[in-house]
């Protein structure tokens, strides 16, 4: 009886463990909680770890000794792969390749309104010469205080946003920055009933008025919480679709790492016809969220991606911050254009 007993707990252990290794087979990539849980690879690698010790220890005790083993094998091969899909994601970088004339910097950081100064945020921006900034839970009034004090420092930025409702919390606000060489924008005007725009906090469509900028979406899905995985799905399903024509960045919170994003992009995409640009440039495996866990143990759910129309050449997340009052960090990307 025990012996079958070990053989069913070992079984449930495997299958628990693929499914955490590789929840794209089994279509469980937004299913609550392995959509949780899968957006902490390291934490897991740290349990498998931890599983292996226990197992190991296990063995000297004799009638234990087949079980254990089993389950030490499980947590190796578990362990490896999630470090493995970490690593090929890459672990950071320490800077940026050297800008050049068809260079393009985007940056973006969700800063947790009025937890982060602008003062810190406009520092940052001009420190990273970055020409598009998107800021999810930012107010249009402190984006404008953001571009007042890069102005100050050098670098002009016209400041545009979206809002839900009149008044509210920060998080129903999204601002975008974006260089005055890039030409004149608009932002589209949406609603919050799920066609327009991402259900529960706004993302903003910046549109190119003049010039030939590309098409600037400031992301932002709502938190996958259990009562609000649908609307979620949906936000991600949303954001996808803006990714539809030749020349588009976006930029943002979306609340979900790459496994979550599988089937929802184009020809090899990642999202519409749009690419991860850290995973491209070796930061893909690094932890935007929550800063007060190590980053290689944190989700990484902020990105920055772009159409073919971009080549992207280098990303770095900014681990420096982690005190400055957001609870996410930044994360900043070089573009240049596709010859």
């Amino acid at each position: 009886m025990l012996r079958l007993l070990g053989i069913l707990v070992t079984v449930l252990c495997a299958i628990g463990a693929a499914i955490l290794s590789w929840p794209q087979f089994f279509h469980l990539e937004r299913t609550w909680p392995i959509a949780q849980l899968v957006a902490f690879r390291g934490i897991i690698v740290l349990a498998c770890a931890a599983v292996l010790v226990v197992m190991l220890l296990l063995m000297l005790i004799r009638p234990l000794r087949g079980f254990a083993a089993s389950i030490a094998l499980i947590a190796v091969l578990a362990g490896a792969a999630n470090a493995g899909i970490i690593a090929s994601r890459g672990l950071g970088n320490d800077a940026l390749p050297a800008k050049t004339s068809q260079s393009l910097r985007v940056m973006t950081w969700n800063t947790a309104g009025s937890a982060t100064d602008p003062d810190t945020i406009a520092r940052t921006a001009v420190a990273m010469d970055a020409d598009i900034v998107t800021l999810p839970e930012t107010t249009i009034d402190t984006g404008e205080k953001v571009a007042i004090a890069m102005r100050g420092l050098g670098h002009r930025m016209w400041a545009y946003h979206t809002q839900y409702g009149e008044h509210g919390w920060d998080a129903s606000s999204t601002t975008v920055l974006i260089s005055p060489d890039l030409g004149d924008y608009s932002v589209v005007e949406s609603t919050s009933d799920g066609t327009t725009n991402t259900s529960t906090v706004p993302s903003a469509v910046a549109m190119p008025v003049d010039g030939d900028g590309p098409i600037i979406v400031a992301a932002h899905a709502v938190a996958p919480r259990q009562s609000y995985m649908a609307s979620w799905e949906n936000d991600l399903r949303w954001i996808a679709n803006q990714c539809a024509a030749d020349n588009v960045i976006m930029a943002g919170d979306f609340n979900a790492g790459i496994d979550h994003m599988a089937a929802l992009g184009v020809d090899g995409a990642t999202m519409g016809r749009c690419h991860d640009a850290a995973s491209a440039t070796g930061t893909g495996g690094v932890g935007t969220w929550p800063t007060d866990m190590p980053a290689l143990l944190g989700a990484p759910i902020d990105h920055v991606m772009a159409t073919d129309a971009w080549i992207p050449t280098g990303s770095v997340v900014l681990t420096s911050l982690d005190g400055s009052g957001s609870d996410h960090r930044p994360l900043v990307v070089q573009l240049d254009r596709a010859k």
